[in-house]
Formats: structure tokens, C-alpha cells, sequence
């Protein structure tokens, strides 16, 4: 039977939010069998469980913001991807203030977080979300377009490719790919950091927002170039950072999907459309498990090692 996963212990992290600046304490805890991923405000008079899901997904300004009732928890993409990156079905995430710490602006940091914690293996079978015929979302025209789609594929692949007028991400690869059953998350995508850009800051603070940015958790660019001494991790770090947080916001649907994902200049939004367009049509996606483990799709083994 392929299991169920969560933490052999719990793991604590402090830093600040990206967008709000403020210090928080994040604590990582194994969860039962089909609790799935929730996110605790502990930090409130009453604590509030947030659960995962696409229609918690309420703000998708700048980052993934899930909320319940009055409590919210902003950019919960970098934890989320590392979460699928590593196959983690169930685990509380309790957090002491409304914002995930960015802590490097990419998903190492809570893969090394998690790893280090230990990955368990459930006496429950992992459900998958398998999708059986294509959906897609649209956005704008011409210059303007923006699509995402989820297609039929027996494991689990994404494509990204981005468009950006500024010389030092055209100068860089625009186009990534990234399959389970052939390459490894954790080398080949979790290490790709955020970017902005320094004509955009004063914009984002006047508005309350990139409160905790800088170059120690993000790529910054100013209108040539990049302006980190250590310049880029990756080739084409900055696809690579949106095919991250793609695969994160793709978490919130739950489950781990089977299924084929393409996008051209997607985002938080588009991509969060994109799981409710799915979740609409029941028809156009079935759950399955596999009790038997050598029926899963490349990748998704036990005794595979953590994408």
C-alpha cells in the first residue's frame, strides 16, 4: 500500500513575513491520518484552525492567504510546496502571528525543516486527486494573456513559462519543466528564491506590503540588474521560483494531484481559478489510492527518494 505521510517529530522555525515584517514562530507538528495540512493561529485569545483547501484560498494579492472566519495566515506557498516536494500528506502548522516566515524567500529552508524532523509513514492509504480530462483558465488578451491548464497524465508534471520585459530575466531561461517520476525537488526547484524589483518597493510598502523583503530573502533587480552579490542560484531561477510556488498553490487543492500542469504567466490568482474550475466539474477528476504500491506512477514510491 503507498502510505500516508507526516513528521516523525515536531520542528520550529522563527523569522518575519515577507510582506508584513513582523517576527513569528512557526512549529510543524505530525497530524493523523486524512487530517490533511492546517494551519493554527496559536497567537489568537482563541486559536483557530485554518484547513488547507482551494476555497480557503481568500487572497491572492501578491501571495496564497487562506482564512477562516476573521483569522487569516498570508503566503503560505513556500511551506506548501515544500510540503508536496516531499510527499507530506498530514501536519499542523501553528503559527504566533497572520504572516509564514519567508526565511530565504525560497522552499529550502522548510525542506531542510521538514527532513530534519523526520518523514513517517501512515498505516492509511494516500490519496491522490486524479485528473481524467483537461480544464483550463484564461486571462486577458494579446499581451495581456495569461492561462493555466490541467491535463490527464499518469504521475505528476508542470511546465511554466514566464514573460518579463527587464534585461536581467530575459537574459535567463523563460521556459522550466519539472517531472516527479525523473527529477528531484529538492535540487532542482526548492532552492529558487522570490524576486522583485526596486522601482516596485516604495509602491509595495506605501501598501503595507514587502515590509520584510531584502536581499537576504529575495532576488532584487533594479532596471539592469541583479543586485545580490552572490547573483542567481539557478540559470533560470526566476521560472523555476514560479513553477515553485505554482506547485504550492496546486497543494491547496488537499490531495497530490495526477495530472499534467502547463501555465504561461500564471499566478496565485490564476492558479487558485484554476483548482476551483477543477473542483466544479466533478467529472473531470476521480480520487484514487494504490494498495498496491508497484501500480503508482514513477516518483511516488516509499522507497523512492523525496522529490
Amino acid at each position: 500500500m503507498l502510505q500516508q505521510r507526516t513528521l516523525k517529530s515536531l520542528t520550529r522555525a522563527v523569522g518575519v513575513g515577507l510582506h508584513s515584517g513582523q517576527r513569528v514562530e512557526l512549529t510543524l507538528r505530525p497530524a493523523q491520518p486524512d487530517t490533511g495540512i492546517i494551519f493554527r493561529r496559536v497567537d489568537l485569545p482563541v486559536p483557530v484552525d485554518i484547513p488547507v483547501s482551494a476555497p480557503s484560498v481568500t487572497d491572492t494579492r501578491m501571495a496564497s492567504t487562506i482564512s477562516n472566519g476573521g483569522a487569516k495566515v498570508q503566503t503560505i506557498e513556500h511551506l506548501m510546496s515544500a510540503c508536496a516536494g516531499l510527499g507530506l500528506d498530514n501536519l499542523y502548522v501553528d503559527i504566533t502571528a497572520e504572516e509564514i516566515p519567508i526565511l530565504d524567500g525560497s522552499a529550502a529552508s522548510f525542506v531542510f525543516l521538514l527532513q530534519s524532523a523526520g518523514i513517517a509513514l501512515q498505516n492509511a492509504p494516500k490519496r491522490f486527486m486524479r485528473v481524467k480530462r483537461a480544464v483550463e483558465v484564461r486571462e486577458g488578451e494579446g499581451a495581456n494573456l495569461k492561462w493555466a491548464r490541467l491535463e490527464p497524465y499518469n504521475g505528476y508534471k508542470l511546465s511554466f513559462e514566464i514573460v518579463f520585459d527587464h534585461p536581467a530575466v530575459d537574459s535567463t531561461g523563460q521556459t522550466v519543466e519539472f517531472d516527479m517520476g525523473r527529477d528531484s525537488y529538492s535540487r532542482d526547484i526548492a532552492r529558487a528564491r522570490t524576486f522583485g524589483f526596486t522601482k516596485d518597493v516604495e509602491m509595495m510598502r506605501t501598501n503595507g506590503l514587502a515590509l520584510g523583503g531584502g536581499l537576504d530573502n529575495a532576488i532584487v533587480m533594479d532596471d539592469y540588474k541583479v543586485l545580490n552579490a552572490e547573483g542567481l542560484r539557478y540559470d533560470d531561477e526566476f521560472a523555476k521560483h514560479k513553477l515553485l510556488d505554482a506547485i504550492g498553490d496546486l497543494y491547496c487543492v488537499g490531495k497530490p494531484l495526477l495530472a499534467s500542469y502547463s501555465a504561461f504567466r500564471s499566478g496565485h490568482a490564476l492558479n487558485n481559478k484554476l483548482l476551483r474550475e477543477l473542483l466544479a466539474h466533478k467529472d473531470a477528476w476521480e480520487m484514487v489510492s494504490f494498495e498496491d504500491e508497484s501500480l503508482a506512477p514513477a516518483g511516488f514510491s516509499q522507497l523512492a527518494p523525496a522529490w
